[in-house]
C-alpha cells in the first residue's frame, strides 16, 4: 500500500493524523511503533531519526513525512482528492493554521507535561513545571471556551486541520483538566469531535489501549 502511516493508537499527534487520513476516505496500512519492542524501535529510527510520531511514508513517491500538520498538507496537495481540510482562501486557510498550531502548542503540549508528571517516578516529580503547565492549559481552554460560543468547528462551520488537532488535545484534556461543567462551550465542542465518524474511528481503534493513560 501506497501510504504507510508509523504511530501508537494512544498518542495524541497520532490521532490527529489518523483523524486527517480518515477525513480524506484515503486507504493506508498502519503500522504500530512500539518503543517496548527493540525491533519495531530500531526500525522507527531508521526511517525517522527523530523517533517522533506519526511519521507517513508515501512509497508512491519516495517521501517520508514527518510532524502531524505538516502531512495533514502533504496528502491534501498529493492524495485528498476534492476534501479539503485547509480551505483554498488564504485569509481561511491562515485561521485553519493559527488554530491548529494553539492546539498543538496551547493545549497539547501542557497537557502532555502534566501526563509526564504523572508517571515520573516519586523523586523526579516537578511541581514548579506541573504548576505551570496547569495554568497554561487552563488559559488555553479559557480561550476555547470564549472562541467557541456560536461556533461549531474550530475555525468555523467547516471541519478542518483545526479540528483535527483540537479532538486529541480537547479529548486528553479533558482527562487531565474536566472541562464541564466550568466550560460548557469547550465541552459541547469536544462532544461534536467525539461524535465526528472520523474521530469516533480513532477513539474506537484506540479503546483496547485506553486502560494505559495514567490516572491522577
Amino acid at each position: 500500500m501506497a501510504l504507510i502511516l508509523h504511530a501508537h493508537p494512544l498518542s495524541s499527534f497520532c490521532h490527529k493524523a489518523l483523524t486527517a487520513l480518515y477525513e480524506y476516505g484515503l486507504p493506508f496500512e498502519q503500522r504500530m511503533v512500539d518503543f517496548g519492542d527493540p525491533a519495531s524501535a530500531e526500525a522507527f529510527r531508521a526511517l525517522w531519526p527523530m523517533a517522533r510520531m506519526p511519521v507517513l511514508e508515501d512509497t508512491s513517491r519516495g517521501a517520508v513525512v514527518p510532524e502531524s500538520s505538516i502531512m495533514i498538507e502533504y496528502l491534501q496537495i498529493h492524495h485528498s482528492g476534492t476534501v479539503r481540510l485547509i480551505p483554498e482562501d488564504p485569509d481561511a486557510a491562515l485561521e485553519v493554521r493559527a488554530r491548529d498550531r494553539f492546539f498543538d502548542l496551547s493545549v497539547q503540549v501542557p497537557m502532555q507535561k502534566i501526563v509526564n508528571d504523572r508517571i515520573r517516578p516519586a523523586n523526579a516529580k516537578d511541581p514548579h513545571g506541573l504548576a505551570e503547565a496547569k495554568a497554561h492549559l487552563a488559559a488555553a481552554l479559557d480561550i476555547v471556551e470564549r472562541d467557541m460560543e456560536g461556533r461549531t468547528w474550530a475555525a468555523g462551520e467547516a471541519f478542518s486541520m483545526a479540528d483535527c488537532a483540537a479532538a486529541p488535545a480537547m479529548f486528553y484534556a479533558d482527562k487531565v483538566m474536566p472541562l464541564a461543567p466550568e466550560r460548557p462551550n469547550a465541552a459541547a465542542y469536544l462532544g461534536r469531535l467525539k461524535a465526528r465518524p472520523s474521530y469516533a474511528r480513532t477513539l474506537k481503534e484506540a479503546e483496547p489501549y485506553m486502560r494505559f493513560f495514567p490516572v491522577a
